[in-house]
């Protein structure tokens, strides 16, 4: 999948990775794509929950061994 900007949130404990994303996707123009990365156990919750409430699109969570893969195209 393309996207538009990269985010290391690895190491990074409820809410940064959120908190980081918010603010890297406020670079983006509307439809781009943030992908992100978080080995925080708690993002599993919250970054749906984010998009949810922001009106992103989570287009897809997939491991990578000890962290998740984000990507979220910003509305």
């Amino acid at each position: 999948m393309t996207y538009h900007a990269d985010l290391d949130a690895k190491g990074l404990l409820c809410p940064l990775p959120v908190l980081k994303a918010r603010k890297r996707l406020q670079a983006l123009a509307t439809g781009q794509v943030l992908r992100m990365v978080a080995d925080d156990p708690a993002a599993i919750i919250d970054v749906p929950h984010f998009c949810t409430e922001a009106g992103h699109d989570l287009l897809g969570i997939e491991d990578s061994g000890d962290a998740q893969i984000y990507l979220i195209r910003k509305a």
